[in-house]
């Protein structure tokens, strides 16, 4: 991409996230709606296949039709992958407002900085890997051995409980800082009898902080191996968190129900990581790629909601008090 798009893009991104606080910013004591969530959710995806279709009608203005059908093919790989793998996040922004008690009206705070965060995170991950990359070619096998070696990992460890009073950050915290019982509204911190305590609240964005830290460390190896450019990286990567927020009110309640989605997940980045291992000895077409991310993606949700079809339905968050 031209300086232009990267401008355009930015320009873009900036009104999404200013739109994203405005429309699911609300009153501090409104929830956001199932239907609401559902709505703003097809137009966060709206927006990404209408950008997806500028860039190809670009392309195959100036490069001709191979090239356009080529990366549009690629952005679209790219941006069901990031999907699939920001769903994960959110079934863990879920398991830390539970774990912590977060009260509905006050999640959207948090969400909106765990979004930012993971847009500014992989941005600067996405310039240190293109660098990387073009430096020293090898580095793509690490990534898919990286690839290779989370997938297998979470294919064996998926049904695994998650002990979070035995996460080491935590701990830390716990150790280091002041930490109050309960909360007070949507503050980080309080002085009390002349001392800064901090609320469960800054907990909780601190430990969103690390998650967004550690899906941008699996998410970005795993772009690289459907495009090496840059600008498609980091496009179908933007555009898979811009929608995050509307997403996680909208499956926040169909969580139990779509556990057979980490078992998917797992071996698209096992399919991904061996991908990236053939490389100079076999280029996997992109559309054969998109085939098997997608497939995989859909076979796993229908076949999450066919096994739990009798638990059930979703209640709306507004009703939670």
């Amino acid at each position: 991409g031209t300086w232009y798009w990267y401008a355009g893009f930015a320009l873009l991104v900036s009104l999404a996230v200013v739109v994203d606080l405005l429309v699911l910013g609300g009153k501090k004591d409104e929830q956001v709606s199932f239907r609401q969530a559902l709505v703003w959710s097809i137009l966060w995806v709206a927006l990404a296949l209408i950008f997806n279709a500028l860039l190809w009608w670009y392309l195959d203005g100036k490069f001709g039709r191979e090239v356009a059908n080529e990366t549009a093919a690629e952005f679209f790989t790219g941006y069901l992958l990031e999907k699939a793998l920001a769903v994960d996040n959110l079934f863990v922004f879920l398991m830390l407002f539970t774990f912590f008690g977060v009260a509905p009206s006050m999640q959207r705070r948090v969400l909106i900085i765990g979004v930012i965060g993971a847009i500014i995170l992989r941005g600067i991950m996405i310039f240190i890997g293109a660098i990387l990359i073009a430096k020293f070619h090898w580095i793509l096998y690490l990534f898919g051995a990286f690839l290779l070696f989370t997938g297998v990992k979470m294919l064996m460890f998926a049904e695994a409980e998650t002990d979070l009073n035995s996460n080491p950050l935590l701990k830390w915290i716990r150790g280091h800082l002041r930490i109050t019982t309960e909360y007070h509204g949507e503050r980080f911190s309080i002085i009390r009898d002349g001392q800064r305590w901090f609320t469960p609240l800054f907990v909780v964005v601190a430990m969103i902080g690390i998650t967004d830290v550690i899906f941008a460390v699996d998410s970005i190896p795993a772009i690289f191996a459907v495009t090496l450019d840059p600008f498609v990286v980091l496009t179908s990567n933007v555009f898979a968190v811009l929608g995050l927020r509307a997403l996680y009110f909208m499956l926040a309640d169909l969580a139990d129900r779509f556990h057979l989605l980490k078992y998917g997940i797992a071996f698209i980045l096992v399919f991904i990581g061996v991908k990236m291992l053939l490389i100079d000895v076999y280029k996997i077409p992109v559309g054969f790629a998109l085939s098997v991310v997608g497939i995989v993606l859909v076979l796993s949700m229908v076949a999450s909601l066919w096994i739990t079809r009798k638990m059930p339905g979703p209640v709306s968050p507004s009703s939670d008090t």
